[in-house]
């Protein structure tokens, strides 16, 4: 991808539902930069959060976005016939 490109999203993927969650952490400057990245590896490891975008501001603090894939299950209870 060059830049100036934007990626669009797949039509099918968005035509099946697909959606993501996101979750927007802020990490005060305080936070050393090695205590961040463990806090965020294990809200990937444990909650299946990706890394969608960072923020770093002047002042040293930061703000993360996290995202994960929304799964929706279809039920398949009603497409089973009922035996006589």
């Amino acid at each position: 991808m060059t830049i100036g490109q934007t990626r669009t999203k797949r039509p099918d993927w968005v035509a099946r539902g697909g959606q993501y969650e996101y979750r927007v952490l802020r990490i005060p400057a305080a936070t050393s930069r090695n205590d961040a990245r463990r806090m965020l590896t294990e809200q990937a490891e444990l909650g299946r959060w990706e890394l969608s975008r960072t923020l770093l501001f002047a002042g040293g603090e930061r703000k993360v976005w996290l995202r994960r894939k929304i799964i929706r299950v279809r039920s398949t209870l009603a497409e089973t016939p009922l035996p006589d």
